[in-house]
């Protein structure tokens, strides 16, 4: 599935402990779910199905997520660092020009490669997230 062109933005969240995915285009099929989130504010009944999910990243990373949580009502897609390291991504953070940049890393023959560089958003400015399935 091609999404390069889609304009959601994807959050990389350390405290994420699943993908949660707000489009159905991502997911091959649904197994619909019910699900609880526990943020701050309490918890919600916002998960209404999971499945695996295609995601393509910007500059053409390809994420393959087994177990993505689908959430309409979710305001952002967030990744987990879980499915990144299971793709076989390691996450860096880097410094350049005085930003702040979450780096998509992997290595091949012994050279580490950047696959996706993503600004840095301060960690206060998204709610923490822990998914209870039923």
């Amino acid at each position: 599935m091609d999404h390069s062109n889609d304009k959601e933005l994807f959050l990389i969240d350390s405290a994420t402990t699943h993908t949660i995915l707000r489009n159905k285009i991502y997911f091959s099929q649904m197994t619909l779910v019910e699900a609880k989130v526990n943020t701050i504010s309490g918890a919600a009944k916002l998960i209404e199905g999971s499945r695996k999910a295609y995601v393509m990243l910007p500059n053409g990373t390809k994420i393959i997520i087994n177990g993505a949580l689908y959430s309409s009502k979710s305001r952002r897609n967030l990744l987990s660092f879980k499915d990144m390291r299971q793709n076989g991504y390691h996450i860096e953070t880097m410094n350049e020009n005085q930003k702040e940049y979450i780096c998509l890393t992997t290595t091949k023959s012994g050279t580490k490669y950047i696959c996706e560089k993503c600004q840095h958003i301060p960690q206060d400015y998204i709610s923490h997230i822990l998914v209870h399935l039923k």
